[in-house]
């Protein structure tokens, strides 16, 4: 019994010892990034950017791969099954917390499968108008969805987007009624607020803003508790007539459930470091986004109240996925 005892002992102790080695000389060949969505949106632009200084702050390249399809999942579901040794990491968004109410039958589940590593930043969306609807704030949006329910449309970039639960949230805050016209994609839906084939569209303040600037959309609040560097003259709906509200599109790291925590902690130093830097900070304030630092059980937190947010505004409004 004794040796028995000795011999588990060992093993543990080498077992320990080899993860602590592992995790000592980490990266020592190139890590992936998957992205489950599209080149050229906000995760993949972000991805891109953090990539390239992660390569640089620990020396070894980390390469972003675009896996998207079944609004995330498939991307999501490559890394879940990766080797939990840290060269696969996933770019999660809020996407992701939305589906864990929204895609209940998906074939993984966000903290049993994954690890959090680091927050990274978080934009806010603008509520923009067609400027043939007869609105120039919150108040007139309000008073014409309740006049005619059912009349007036919202356009998102496809259902469990950020972009569709920024809407789900205001019609159940503000208690009106409005029809979602979901896309596949923001461009298509982008098009039809410009062309006035809707009447409303929640998108990233950097996307909008420009149209906003030339006259081509109106701008009636944005969706975070402060208001937008990018639009500054823009009220936010918390303080246009819905305290309370808030909605963005936020950024994530996560790595597969296993990962050694030496690596994990590893991971989100270097991050931390990066979205610390006050040129980084000043450049993502000019483009709307706002850096978020907290250590991998903060991020764990953080995620576990936005799967609860999400899933009482999915159960209250009864959305379904097709």
């Amino acid at each position: 019994m004794h040796n028995h005892v000795k011999r588990w002992w060992l093993v543990a102790a080498l077992s320990l010892a080899t993860m602590a080695a592992q995790a000592q000389n980490y990266p020592h060949r190139s890590v992936r990034i998957v992205v489950p969505f599209a080149a050229g949106g906000p995760a993949d632009n972000y991805a891109r950017f953090l990539g390239q200084r992660l390569g640089e702050a620990l020396g070894q390249p980390f390469v972003v791969e675009n896996k998207p399809g079944a609004g995330s999942i498939i991307g999501t579901d490559a890394v879940a099954k990766a080797p939990a040794d840290g060269y696969t990491l996933l770019m999660m968004s809020n996407t992701h917390t939305v589906n864990e109410t929204l895609i209940p039958n998906k074939p993984f589940v966000l903290l049993r499968d994954f690890v959090p590593v680091a927050p990274v930043n978080y934009s806010d969306l603008v509520l923009v108008a067609h400027p043939a609807l007869p609105v120039r704030n919150l108040q007139d949006v309000l008073k014409l969805a309740r006049a005619r329910p059912g009349k007036y449309n919202y356009a998102s970039s496809g259902l469990g987007t950020p972009y569709h639960m920024a809407g789900e949230l205001f019609k159940s805050m503000a208690g009106v009624y409005l029809v979602h016209i979901p896309y596949r994609g923001s461009s298509g839906a982008r098009a039809d607020i410009l062309g006035g084939q809707v009447d409303l569209m929640f998108d990233a303040v950097t996307t909008m803003a420009e149209q906003a600037r030339a006259g081509k959309v109106r701008a009636i609040a944005t969706t975070g508790r402060q208001r937008s560097a990018v639009l500054p003259d823009v009220p936010t709906l918390h303080e246009s007539g819905l305290p309370g509200y808030e909605a963005t599109i936020w950024l994530g790291l996560m790595a597969p459930k296993g990962t050694p925590a030496a690596i994990v902690q590893q991971l989100n130093d270097a991050v931390s470091r990066i979205v610390s830097q006050p040129e980084v900070q000043q450049l993502w304030l000019k483009q709307g986004a706002t850096p978020l630092l907290m250590n991998p059980q903060a991020f764990e937190k953080y995620l576990r109240e936005d799967i609860d947010k999400w899933a009482r505004v999915i159960q209250s409004a009864g959305i379904r996925a097709d």
